[in-house]
């Protein structure tokens, strides 16, 4: 079994490193894995095989051994979700699957209609690295503070296609939109849509391109799935 674990900081070839409570509990706890046994650990630099070197219930001491994967063989599609912030379990799950389809960065937004307020950082931070060690990337998808959808909207980069979906839209998106485009944003509302008003802001920005996802009416987290899914494929044709 390959073991991926998250290392935030440098890693040096040959040097040794002691693993922080977390890890040492799931690498002698959990997996109950013995001296000698391999675990790679990654970060946005690459991925490194180690060996562990010490072992008991609360040490785990591992040597680096060599570089396995370098920063260059897998990049990052510039895509980027910025969506209305909804209940726990929903946000979790799109905190999970925008990770796992390697979306870049993560904007979760208040608008009018929003509900919820808050985000525990924390465990959205966990859920994120816990994606990118289990879905094979190097770099955990940034997430950025809270912001109301006005300042968002003010402060995105004008050269950024901004991709709405719009459950208004009939309109169905193609590769030819944003095909010189090196960064793009998925925009996703709240439960019970944008109001008249933000929904004007959205549209009167330049480089802001409405789509329809479905015919349907789809809870947020499927909308941020199946358009982060559409909008990866059409970025790669």
């Amino acid at each position: 079994m390959n073991i991926r674990l998250y290392h935030p900081n440098s890693i040096v070839e040959n040097s040794t490193n002691l693993l922080s409570k977390e890890h040492t509990h799931y690498v002698a706890n959990v997996m109950r894995l013995k001296r000698g046994s391999i675990i790679n650990f990654f970060n946005i630099e690459g991925e490194w095989e180690s060996e562990i070197v010490f072992l008991d219930k609360e040490r785990v001491e591992v040597k680096f051994l060599k570089k396995v994967k370098v920063k260059d063989s897998q990049k990052k599609n510039k895509i980027e979700l910025a969506i209305c912030l909804v209940k726990k379990n929903p946000m979790e799950i799109i905190l999970q699957k925008a990770t796992e389809l390697g979306v870049s960065k993560i904007i979760p937004l208040i608008s009018e209609r929003t509900e919820v307020k808050e985000l525990n950082y924390d465990r959205a931070k966990k859920i994120v690295i816990e994606a990118t060690e289990q879905s094979n990337q190097l770099a955990p998808s940034e997430i950025s503070e809270i912001i109301k959808l006005k300042d968002f909207l003010d402060s995105i980069n004008e050269s950024t296609k901004l991709l709405f979906a719009d459950v208004n839209s009939s309109v169905n998106l193609k590769a030819d939109d944003f095909k010189k485009s090196n960064s793009l944003c998925i925009l996703i509302g709240p439960e019970g849509d944008f109001s008249p008003s933000e929904r004007e802001k959205i549209l009167k920005r330049a480089n802001t391109i409405p789509f329809s996802l479905s015919k349907n009416i789809l809870r947020t987290e499927t909308a941020a799935i199946s358009a982060i899914t559409l909008v990866s494929y059409l970025f790669n044709l």
